[in-house]
């Protein structure tokens, strides 16, 4: 113990430590916080559419009924399209509706729509989210995609959300599906996947422009879209983002302002059996940091980041009703955050997918990955890992069946084995059993395997210090699993009403901790907790009138972890059980006011965390907008409306306090 208090006190020596942190999850979060740049976060640990405007009408309540909305297609589950009312998984779908009437401005504040996922906001840009526990600063249990692409970065197996950017104007749909998805998806898809889905170029034509402006941000974009010679199809954006500095609870300015501008394109060409797509983003931003001993040390510099993407999509439909697709893409991250590190990643994916059409009771999918990884750090006094340049390979085979076992009863069964460089071949097998109680009622079960698969963070860290480092990555780390069992109800209540509920239990192993090496001269990362989730997801929408419709959801989760024989990090539990609420809600009511105006409101509810120790609160959004005339819309929006503020992560001497803000927006297109 003595030994872990002397190495604590040094690290913590570059911060203002005020609360307990398990020394695994503030080893992590010291590496995020220190590239985002937030003051309350990194003095607290050691490490850490088209629019109303463009289409007035279209978009109103009345165009889509609770049954056309549940007979929406994704793609998310299966890899193919299939109704919502069939699919055997907890999923649920934001729609661009949903997204504008909003009011988010930003892609993780559209994500608080969905109830089956936890959103906490930690600073101006920076967010914690995750589904069915684990969520941290470093949250690494959950796959996101926009339009295909992974954007989890290897560097932790998680998601830097202030750089993941899209034009919310031209999201088509954002499907979320809370539990296993590894079979489709891979070794990180272990509580969720989150796809963003972008609409083809052919329904974005012509031009979009937007403005906002309010007491927290400032945005504006614009969009244009045409057809070009050839049947092709394409759109060209360009948006811009300033955000301002947010306020600790004692109003110290967290040093967190965030300026960001991104460009990017789309092109769709062929309709009906063959289709090819080519979508490109460029962003370029800079983040403010905060004063402390670190950054002190060489004077307080912004951190940049910087990247770009491509990625091309051909798919062919053969007169036998298969469909061939290739999917490659080109994704290269940079992240410079002085005096710590600095980090440019490059990533080349190339995927292939063959699915049949029904041959007899069989409709089966079977497809191939491979990733190649190009990652080169510049360490520093203070972190860095070792090897500093590092190519890495993840290569993968699966193939999923549905079976009909009877007109109402289907039987889907899959498997995945999938290879990396550290651990080598991993076994990811799914089962779902679907039975259509009536055509409006579907009851199914799910059991799966998934693994999180080590990182660069869990193998190749080093923290300089006597003798001859402080802390290192485990060089035997091996892959976190979990086994995952669910039981849901998916259907249409009423003509007015429908419902959707999951039960959950998983059970998890070799979850990482922090562990003093047998030399007792430094610290390990290790595989020594286990335990296990269990909760339940329920929602549901009602249509109280033509032109009023309601959203209700809302989540309960238990956790229960224990260490592994041997295990010596006493912390460990109480922090990964504390960091995520045992409960949470939302309410949301949209009302067509007249032919031209909207108002809706959302009020959502989140209990207490732990650890860090964050009170409950209770925040409400309202929205107005009014269609001035055809092709421009203003709309107002509040949030956090309740009180004088609440905070959503991070310890209460430092953590991020949001206010009540105003954002009115004007989108005209034309």
């Amino acid at each position: 113990m003595l030994l872990r208090r002397d190495a604590l006190a040094v690290i913590g020596g570059m911060s203002h430590a005020v609360r307990v942190k398990s020394p695994s999850e503030a080893l992590i979060e010291r590496i995020v916080l220190w590239q985002r740049g937030r003051a309350a976060l990194a003095a607290a640990t050691l490490l850490g559419a088209t629019s109303l405007a463009a289409q007035p009408v279209q978009e109103r309540l009345t165009d889509l009924s609770l049954e056309e909305l549940s007979n929406l297609e994704i793609t998310s589950v299966s890899k193919r399209a299939e109704r919502l009312s069939d699919v055997p998984a907890s999923v649920f779908v934001i729609t661009a509706a949903d997204i504008r009437r909003s009011g988010a401005s930003s892609l993780p504040e559209a994500l608080r729509l969905a109830p089956n996922l936890q959103v906490a906001r930690v600073s101006a840009t920076g967010y914690s989210i995750s589904a069915r526990g684990f969520n941290s600063s470093t949250a690494n249990k959950l796959l996101v995609l926009i339009d295909g692409r992974s954007v989890y970065t290897p560097l932790y197996s998680g998601v830097f959300w202030d750089v993941q950017d899209v034009m919310l104007e031209d999201v088509d749909r954002i499907e979320v599906i809370s539990g296993a998805g590894g079979t489709l998806w891979g070794v990180n898809a272990v509580n969720g996947v989150i796809n963003v889905i972008t609409r083809s170029a052919a329904l974005t034509q012509g031009t979009v422009v937007t403005a906002g402006a309010g007491n927290r941000e400032d945005r504006g974009s614009i969009r244009y879209g045409a057809k070009l010679s050839g049947g092709v199809d394409y759109r060209v954006y360009a948006s811009h983002a300033d955000l301002k500095h947010t306020e600790t609870e004692r109003g110290d300015t967290a040093g967190d302002a965030t300026h960001r501008t991104q460009i990017g394109f789309r092109a769709d060409v062929g309709a009906g059996r063959e289709k090819f797509m080519l979508k490109g983003d460029a962003y370029t931003g800079r983040e403010d940091q905060p004063v402390t001993t670190t950054t002190a040390i060489a004077g307080v510099k912004p951190i940049s980041v910087s990247g770009a993407n491509l990625i091309g999509v051909w798919e062919r439909r053969l007169d036998s009703g298969s469909a061939v697709t290739v999917q490659g893409y080109y994704d290269r991250t940079q992240r410079n955050v002085p005096p710590t590190y600095g980090d440019m990643e490059d990533i080349v994916d190339l995927q292939l997918q063959y699915s049949t059409g029904p041959i007899g009771a069989h409709t089966p999918v079977v497809g191939a990955e491979y990733r190649y990884g190009m990652d080169r750090v510049t360490n520093s006094a203070y972190i860095a890992f070792l090897p500093a340049q590092l190519n890495q390979v993840w290569a993968s085979l699966f193939a999923q069946d549905e079976i009909v076992l009877q007109e109402d009863l289907r039987l889907t069964l899959g498997a995945r084995l999938e290879r990396n460089d550290y651990t080598g071949s991993e076994f990811l097998p799914t089962a779902r059993l679907a039975w259509k109680l009536a055509p409006e009622h579907l009851l199914w079960t799910a059991a799966s395997r998934t693994v999180r698969a080590p990182s660069r963070l869990d193998r190749d860290t080093f923290v300089p210090g006597q003798p001859p480092f402080l802390l290192r990555g485990g060089p035997e780390f091996i892959s976190e699993n979990a086994y995952d069992y669910e039981l849901g109800y998916r259907g249409q209540v009423t003509t007015n009403a429908s419902a959707t509920v999951t039960a959950f239990h998983t059970v998890y192993d070799h979850l990482r901790t922090l562990e003093i090496d047998p030399s007792h001269t430094f610290y390990v990362l290790d595989n020594g907790m286990q335990g296990t989730t269990s909760g339940f997801e329920l929602w549901g929408s009602y249509q109280a009138t033509s032109a009023w419709r309601l959203h209700a959801g809302f989540s309960r989760l238990t956790q229960s972890l224990r260490l592994r024989p041997g295990s010596s990090d006493g912390t460990a539990v109480a922090t990964a059980e504390g960091a995520n609420p045992a409960r949470w809600w939302i309410v949301r009511s949209s009302l067509d006011v007249g032919a031209l105006a909207e108002f809706d409101a959302t009020l959502r509810y989140v209990t207490s965390l732990s650890h860090p120790d964050v009170p409950a609160y209770t925040a409400l959004d309202l929205r107005y907008g009014q269609q001035l005339r055809r092709g421009m819309e203003l709309s107002i929006d509040g949030q956090n409306l309740l009180g004088s503020g609440h905070g959503e992560f991070a310890s209460s001497a430092t953590r991020t306090q949001f206010k009540p803000a105003v954002f009115v927006k004007l989108e005209c297109s034309f």
